[in-house]
């Protein structure tokens, strides 16, 4: 099997979204544009990537390949600014999670380098895909605890109130809110790990195998990411949910809610 679909091929699969695209007109969900704007966004992004990669990986420099990795976290930190219902105001919409899932990443980076040892450590053939898997997770466990959590205090703000004013700190009004929020987050990479092998075979394996890798080591290497995956994500939910809670409060223990958008 050829691991480069020509244009037919990608034809083919276009022909789902297309589907897609008709039953939500069909049913007025109201998404037809959406899903057309989607699909030809991630055409469009794809060959940029595809192009931009085959220039970094031919220079042969560490100094592309930190700089793509950056460009990956700076879009990572503005999607899930755009994602959330009620953001933070200001910087902060951007900054937290921002800051806290590069932090992540980098931890999980440089653990799964450790353990894949490249020749050099910045090998864009290394480096790239593995950065850009764990930031895509971490920001979607990020963008989902942060959505919970932000909406939690806003619709239980009088109950918060109420055990602050009977003298719970921050962190007690708040603790609720704080693990329903974790445990959001981290939901979408524990089914990955639960369903992984059993219902379905992960990305990266089934890109591996069909490259013709041996599916032992594509299982093996699989097994390596997706739990870099879910400790970065377990630290990178935990932190920007933490940090939420402390930013829309004091130190004299009120409620900031004007600092929500």
């Amino acid at each position: 099997m050829s691991p480069s679909p020509g244009p037919l091929d990608l034809a083919l699969g276009a022909g789902f979204v297309l589907v897609n695209a008709g039953l939500s007109a069909a049913l007025g969900l109201g998404l037809s544009r959406t899903v057309l704007v989607a699909a030809c966004r991630l055409v469009a992004q794809l060959t940029l990537v595809g192009l931009v990669l085959r220039t970094v990986f031919g220079l042969g420099a560490p100094g592309p390949v930190i700089a793509v990795v950056a460009v990956m976290a700076l879009a990572a930190a503005y999607e899930i600014g755009a994602r959330q219902e009620r953001p933070l105001r200001g910087a902060w919409r951007y900054l937290l999670g921002g800051a806290v899932t590069a932090g992540a990443t980098v931890i999980a980076v440089a653990v799964g380098l450790a353990a894949l040892r490249p020749q050099p450590w910045w090998d864009p053939h290394a480096l790239i895909p593995l950065a850009g898997i764990v930031l895509g997770s971490v920001m979607s466990g990020v963008a989902i605890g942060l959505n919970g959590f932000t909406g939690g205090v806003r619709r239980e703000r009088a109950a918060i109130e109420a055990r602050l004013a009977l003298g719970a700190t921050r962190d007690e009004a708040l603790a609720p809110l704080i693990r329903s929020a974790i445990r959001a987050g981290l939901i979408p990479v524990l089914n990955q790990m639960a369903a992984a092998g059993l219902i379905t075979l992960p990305g990266m394996m089934t890109g591996q195998i069909l490259a013709g890798q041996d599916p032992q080591g594509a299982a093996a290497a699989q097994i390596l990411i997706l739990f870099l995956l879910a400790g970065a994500s377990g630290l990178g939910v935990t932190g920007a949910v933490f940090l939420a809670a402390r930013r829309l409060t004091d130190a004299r223990h009120r409620l900031r809610l004007e600092r929500l958008g």
